[in-house]
């Protein structure tokens, strides 16, 4: 299994094992019950189930004379106790013996006085949120190795410790990941700003559009009004241009008239 992922403990199978054993001593060379044994796997699959579940990442980077958070949490179908313990162990890369460099217990963090963490160890988890991390200070390339978190909570004892392996350099490698997801945020933010632009000017264009039909129509609405006042006055005025008319035509005929008459008159006259 690889370095990191939690697993359950083989040791619920023994337990259920050897409940299995006391259980036929106490009944002799009777027959066990059918119920008692058709318990058994039950008991096992719900202390596989049941079993305290650690986590810690994978592994993690850190530069020469840095620090490094090394992060441990856990599952546990018990409520937290106040004797809940963490331990820290360190095996050297290419060690086969892993030393104990760190324990908490009865709300006391104790730093193991032996080996080189002694001094450069922190305490920064908090039983109460199921977090048991320490920070290592002042790293050096000696620290490469793996660190094994193992948790209890009694009476969840039960399950399997995880693994976290240090990587110490000169410079910190920027990692592929980072990348590949720097490159994708980039991209997807230069598309939203794209979209932002995109629907301002939509926006601006429509806004413009509006306004002038807004005009437009104010305009025609002005003139159709005046077309209406001048026809108006047309129709006023005709009747006013027709009387005028009759009016020169009368006295007209009546001028007629009479500048006739005298030249009779003085036809008769001679």
């Amino acid at each position: 299994m690889a370095p990191g992922a939690p697993s359950s403990s083989p040791s619920a199978i023994l337990a259920a094992l050897l409940f299995s054993l006391v259980k036929r001593k106490q009944y002799g060379n009777q027959r066990c019950p059918a119920a008692a044994v058709a318990r058994l796997p039950l008991l096992a699959v719900l202390s596989l189930a049941q079993a305290i579940v650690v986590y810690t990442d994978r592994e993690v980077h850190g530069a020469v004379g840095s620090r490094v958070t090394l992060h441990c949490s856990f599952w546990s179908s018990e409520w937290v106790s106040d004797d809940i313990s963490f331990t820290w162990r360190y095996q050297p890369a290419g060690g086969r013996d892993a030393i104990s460099i760190f324990h908490f217990a009865k709300g006391q963090p104790y730093i193991d006085e032996v080996g080189t963490f002694k001094e450069r160890i922190q305490w920064v988890g908090d039983p109460r949120w199921k977090d048991g991390s320490i920070v290592i200070h002042n790293l050096d390339y000696s620290d490469n190795g793996t660190f094994t978190c193992d948790v209890k909570n009694p009476p969840d004892i039960v399950g399997k410790t995880s693994q976290v392996t240090l990587y110490v350099f000169e410079k910190v490698p920027t990692r592929y990941g980072v990348v590949l997801g720097a490159v994708v945020g980039g991209v997807l933010g230069a598309v939203l700003l794209l979209l932002l632009l995109f629907y301002l000017v939509r926006y601006c264009w429509r806004r413009r559009q509006a306004a002038l039909r807004r005009r437009l129509s104010a305009m025609e609405k002005g003139k159709l009004h005046k077309s209406g006042k001048d026809s108006s006055k047309r129709g006023r005025q005709t009747p006013v241009l027709y009387a005028m008319l009759d009016h020169s035509r009368s006295t007209k005929a009546a001028s007629e008239k009479k500048s006739k008459g005298l030249g009779e008159s003085r036809k008769d006259k001679k």
